[in-house]
């Protein structure tokens, strides 16, 4: 699909069985998931060849971050799939020349949405490329910053769940634990993924404020300049969350040690309490001839009686010394 953006350019995505060349004061040309065709028309308005997928995938900073035949080419992981429940990153192109700005992307992020829509109410918000690239990576850090909000919400109430068990009455505590777990699973995933954006478009904006074309535009690179330091902040505060998270895992572990020291605890409380009362029945249940109380008419009644003091006496103190 190919969209265009800027002065006089329609709403809709571009036909190109209809239309053979984009329209005049096009600033920005957004491919998501261009054909052929559509790379090829880009190509031609920018000058320059649109980076495959393969390209883009490509990690060393050399591969992402450079500048050919008056174009700067960038790449940055943005994340994605938050609302659906599975958070992931892709990462998104960025071509910026004088006049355009290409993004080539496979993924439909929220912040390219509502920047889309942001940009179609209001067409004069952005008159040249670099102004328009700035404050499209201005949305998806704001973004981004949102998402680290929702994280560390997410890691505060696991906290609670964790530390305040005496919420939680009833159940298995081994379900419960279980599913702790799996909750700090699904947090480290999403934090983990909002690191590799944050990181990376730190590199991003690094990159973009030593460029030549960001050197004559004061406005803009102060902008850009801003934007580190608040990707800068975002790279600290993922660290204290993820802090934080490791803290709750080992916190969780522990507790399921806790659930199994108790359970190994009561069976040895259980197995003392036994021992006497098993140990006098072998006694007597040993058939020899000379034995004092196998004629005697109470010797039955007095075994009994001896099997339950020896049991009742281990659980009292047992539960005496809190073991039980």
């Amino acid at each position: 699909m190919l969209r265009v953006f800027g002065p006089q350019c329609p709403a809709k995505p571009i036909d190109l069985g209809k239309v053979k060349t984009l329209p005049k004061g096009t600033i920005w040309v957004d491919l998501l998931e261009p054909t052929p065709d559509e790379e090829k028309l880009a190509e031609k308005l920018v000058g320059v060849n649109i980076p495959t997928r393969e390209d883009l995938a490509e990690i060393e900073p050399s591969s992402r971050l450079y500048q050919l035949h008056g174009a700067t080419f960038m790449t940055m992981s943005v994340l994605y799939g938050i609302d659906e429940g599975s958070p992931s990153s892709d990462p998104i192109g960025f071509i910026l020349t004088d006049k355009h700005l290409v993004t080539i992307r496979y993924v439909d992020p929220r912040p390219f949405v509502l920047f889309a829509e942001h940009f179609y109410a209001e067409p004069d918000m952005a008159s040249d490329a670099r102004t328009l690239f700035v404050r499209l990576l201005d949305t998806v850090i704001d973004r981004l910053a949102d998402e680290f909000e929702i994280a560390g919400k997410e890691i505060e109430a696991i906290s609670r769940q964790i530390f305040h068990r005496h919420t939680h009455r009833g159940g298995s505590p081994e379900r419960r634990l279980e599913a702790l777990l799996m909750r700090i699973g699904k947090a480290q995933q999403l934090l983990a993924k909002l690191r590799e954006t944050s990181v990376s478009s730190t590199r991003l904006l690094t990159f973009l404020q030593t460029t030549d074309s960001m050197e004559a535009d004061q406005a803009n690179r102060r902008h850009v300049k801003s934007l580190v330091a608040d990707t800068l902040a975002l790279n600290d505060h993922s660290n204290f969350l993820g802090d934080n998270l490791t803290f709750l895992l080992d916190a969780t572990l522990g507790l399921i040690s806790l659930e199994q020291n108790d359970v190994m605890k009561l069976f040895s409380v259980f197995a003392v309490v036994f021992m006497p009362p098993t140990l006098i029945a072998g006694i007597y249940g040993m058939n020899f001839e000379h034995m004092p109380e196998l004629k005697w008419l109470f010797g039955y009644p007095y075994a009994l009686t001896l099997i339950v003091a020896s049991a009742i006496l281990p659980y009292w103190y047992a539960r005496k010394k809190g073991w039980l």
